[in-house]
């Protein structure tokens, strides 16, 4: 029987009786529970295998809902969530005493979100309580963006995946901490950079922390199909070093015509950055799918959401 549904008061029911429930946002599906239930988040990293010293993120429906998790906001994090949400951006702030240390991997900062997505901006309206919501899949597996993913991965381990449809970005949201009040990356996302810089000025990038990290996101091997993958701006070169392989190729824009080829995906043949991110994870689990000895990935322009883009592929390759 499939867990796949599309009734948010069910949702609601589970959310309120301390189970978890995968939800839709417009970048990859989150396995959601209660912030304030032991049991739940308990749950959402035991179901992910995810170490417990990896924060979680928490989801929130309205800015005006900030003040009642974190302590202190900084000008430019106002600023910044003033622009930017509902959508794709993550601010890691000082959080308030009553938000559980489960949450946030024993740190004194939470990071949160209000996510850009109809189905689960309407399930947090009515609930009494925010929800955590780390991506729906095994730890360091490929990010899910459509219910049929997550319902792969869990369909023994959780009653129901809240179905919105495909995602919309396709990639995480992009993680902004702040020290002495200044604004660092500490995880590119579904969020440009360059947009970010437009608000808050130049912004130093950080991320990549294995030991105690400050956000989601900043381990090395994350992302990663099961088949072993590479990322070159060479992909000619590549797949004829690989010519005795079964080889799927990711590529940017345009098709390459090679007999060592077996699968290929092309994620936008207009160079569409935007497009691209949409379809990277769903292109990975296609071609994790078709028993190949290696995916060969194209760097993208290091630009703009071409910069995620190479951010998550190259952590599939560690």
């Amino acid at each position: 029987m499939s867990i796949l549904s599309k009734d948010i008061s069910k949702a609601v029911a589970l959310l309120n009786a301390e189970e978890i429930v995968a939800i839709p946002t417009e970048t990859v599906y989150g396995l959601a529970g209660n912030i304030y239930s032991e049991k739940a988040i308990t749950s959402i990293f035991e179901t992910k295998q995810r170490p417990f010293f990896n924060p979680l993120i928490v989801h929130i429906p309205s800015v005006d809902n900030l003040g009642e998790i974190v302590d202190y906001i900084p000008e430019k994090a106002k600023l910044l969530a003033e622009t930017f949400w509902p959508g794709p951006l993550t601010l890691v702030l000082k959080k308030k005493n009553t938000i559980p240390l489960l949450i946030t991997a024993g740190k004194d900062t939470v990071a949160v979100r209000v996510p850009n997505h109809p189905t689960t901006l309407k399930l947090l309206r009515q609930l009494d309580f925010p929800l955590a919501a780390p991506s729906a899949n095994p730890f360091s597996s490929i990010s899910p963006t459509t219910a049929e993913h997550v319902e792969t991965y869990f369909k023994d381990k959780i009653k129901m995946v809240l179905d919105g449809g495909a995602c919309a970005s396709g990639i995480e949201s992009t993680i902004v901490g702040f020290e002495n009040d200044e604004p660092i990356i500490y995880r590119l996302g579904s969020t440009a950079i360059e947009d970010i810089e437009v608000i808050v000025g130049k912004i130093e990038i950080k991320n990549s922390k294995e030991i105690a990290p400050d956000a989601p996101g900043m381990l090395e091997r994350h992302y990663a199909p099961k088949t072993k993958t590479l990322l070159t701006d060479n992909i000619i070169n590549v797949v004829n070093e690989h010519m005795d392989k079964r080889i799927g190729v990711i590529t940017y824009r345009s098709k390459i015509e090679n007999a060592n080829i077996k699968e290929q995906v092309v994620l936008s043949k207009s160079g569409d950055l935007a497009e691209s991110a949409s379809k990277l994870y769903d292109a990975l689990h296609q071609l994790d799918k078709m028993q190949l000895d290696i995916i060969i990935a194209e760097k993208f322009p290091d630009f703009g959401l071409g910069k995620s883009i190479n951010d998550r592929l190259l952590r599939a390759t560690k």
